[in-house]
């Protein structure tokens, strides 16, 4: 950067707040900032990279569409549904400013009249899924706009699907360094510390502004309850959904359960429809906008419905199976109460849930397509792109992906404009194909230990708030007063049978596990956050009388 950049980059902070209050007003109709957003918007504006955790409805989606309009270049938006990408759009358009998309829902004629509208001004804001961005070619002409700030919107996605079924998410930080680097802003409503971790280091956010606040939702009640067996959690179901007022959301695991429970349900009486990724695109976004016009009173779907949906006024969300992690939960128990109103979450939940979970969040690398990939770019005299090393090797598109990146992870694979190519100091093939293994199996671990914590935040008995937040960093003081367990008078104050013999958030290190986060205690437990091996609840005593722990200052 240029001694002329900082300081034009120095100005744009001092005058922030003054311009960005006038867009706010003026353009989105804010008549006021709250402290947090203004403070990701002044390090936005001043060209530094942020990392935000807001809870759903704390206005996410302003701290970059209000920075936008002031930058001389356009925003681009990686989002990951259409329909959530409309959604941003049409909000933006009724605000006078012009948004346009790049997508398979559009005709060529269409993409090319979006470019042409980023090109001369009268559309400042684009929006991509990631999968747009893993054409080459879409790459370039992107690039070639010269935008001005990428934000990654429901950026938990880049951990949650990126190892998985989406792993284009994991090739975005190659994307925006190809996009001349300009700053980043990445919004989710839900990201623990390894989550956020994961996030930063696949964008190469550079030194973040991080706000991670206000996750506690006191109009939210949460509760949860044990279920022996599927007739008892069904039946639990049913009587809810008699006593509650609608809209809601009933979530289930898979594409099958929905569709039974829908049907169920609707013999009922219930107006019930199930949603899914198995559906048609059509289908999804029909039953997706009779649940917004209120249509639809009961929507019975997997987690791929309700991203980012502008729904204020659902009424509750309950759940018929364990989510695969606080993060997960949070996020789903976030779209009921939105304006502000008393809503209610109620997890039902069977202990064969965890098993299946655990079966759902499996994900493997196979050592001989990791050799056969390492071994055609060792012999390769110029970089090979994804296409070319799909056809020659045979591997699927999404498994191709998933491989470069944890190559690229390990330091086997460098990633090109045009192509990949080996690391200069790369292992061997056969050790390529170890070391990918071993990070996949590492992965893996602090994925188990994820479900693990939610298991725990189902079945404790103690506050269910405090338990939550602190699983995000955050930390109650008092109990929450809105979840069954203070309700019902259980929840009681535990002294801890020793003293906590390190302070909250401290770093650690285990002599197996490495280093980690204390997280919370209860009693004479503690709960400590590995980075290698995730989330452990230890025995304050044990720990202590075994010095299994040892202070990092």
């Amino acid at each position: 950067m240029t001694v002329a950049d900082t300081l034009r980059r120095a100005a744009r902070g001092l005058m922030a707040p003054r311009q960005l209050r006038k867009v706010a007003r003026d353009q989105f109709g804010y008549t006021s900032l709250r402290p947090n957003q203004l403070d990701a918007m002044r390090a936005v504006l001043a060209g530094r990279d942020a990392l935000v955790v807001l809870p759903t409805g704390a206005g996410k989606s302003a701290l970059y569409q209000v920075p936008g309009v002031l930058f001389p270049g356009p925003t681009l938006v990686v989002s990951p549904l259409l329909a959530l990408q409309q959604d941003q759009m049409a909000s933006l358009t009724d605000r006078g400013v012009g948004a346009v998309r790049l997508s398979s829902a559009e005709s060529a004629a269409e993409r090319r009249d979006a470019v042409a509208a980023i090109r001369d001004g009268s559309a400042r804001f684009l929006f991509v899924t990631p999968e747009q961005l893993a054409d080459p070619d879409r790459l370039t002409e992107i690039a070639a706009l010269n935008p001005c700030l990428v934000a990654v919107d429901e950026a938990h996605c880049i951990s949650s699907w990126g190892h998985d079924f989406r792993p284009d998410y994991l090739q975005l930080g190659r994307v925006i360094r190809a996009l001349n680097r300009p700053p980043v802003v990445a919004l989710t409503a839900t990201a623990s510390q390894p989550v956020r971790e994961d996030i930063a280091a696949r964008l190469g956010l550079t030194d973040p502004y991080v706000i991670v606040a206000g996750l506690d939702r006191p109009n939210l009640f949460l509760e949860a309850a044990h279920c022996v067996d599927e007739d008892q959690r069904w039946s639990r179901l049913v009587q809810r959904l008699a006593d509650s007022r609608p809209p809601g959301i009933v979530y289930a695991a898979t594409r099958k359960a929905t569709e039974d429970l829908a049907a169920g349900l609707t013999k009922k009486g219930f107006d019930a429809v199930a949603y899914h990724a198995g559906l048609s695109s059509t289908e999804r976004e029909r039953r997706h906008e009779a649940f917004l016009a209120d249509e639809v009173p009961v929507m019975v779907a997997t987690t791929a419905f309700g991203m980012g949906i502008d729904k204020p006024n659902i009424r509750w969300v309950n759940h018929v199976t364990l989510p695969d992690s606080p993060d997960a939960y949070l996020q789903e128990v976030g779209r009921a109460g939105r304006d502000g109103e008393p809503a209610q979450a109620l997890l039902l939940f069977r202990t064969e849930d965890t098993g299946l979970r655990k079966f759902f969040s499996t994900s493997t690398v196979d050592p001989a397509e990791v050799s056969r990939l390492v071994t055609l770019l060792e012999t390769a005299p110029r970089p090979i792109s994804r296409d070319e090393l799909r056809e020659t090797t045979g591997i699927g598109p999404r498994k191709i992906s998933q491989l470069l990146s944890v190559l690229e992870q390990i330091g086997a694979v460098v990633a090109h404009r045009d192509g990949f190519t080996l690391a200069r100091y790369a292992p061997t093939p056969s050790d390529a194909a170890a070391l990918a293994v071993a990070h996949m199996e590492r992965f893996q671990t602090v994925q188990r230990s994820r479900i693990d914590m939610m298991r725990y935040l189902a079945e404790t008995t103690n506050c269910r708030g405090q338990a939550l937040l602190s699983y995000f960093g955050e930390h109650l003081e008092e109990r929450c007063g809105h979840c069954d367990n203070c309700a019902d008078g259980s929840v009681e104050t535990v002294a801890p049978t020793s003293a906590e013999p390190y302070p909250v958030h401290a770093t650690v290190r285990h002599g197996e596990w490495g280093s980690g986060m204390v997280l919370r205690y209860e009693g004479d437990r503690m709960t400590v956050l590995f980075d290698d091996v995730g989330y452990k609840t230890l025995s304050v005593p044990v720990v202590v009388e075994q010095q299994l722990l040892a202070y990092v200052r």
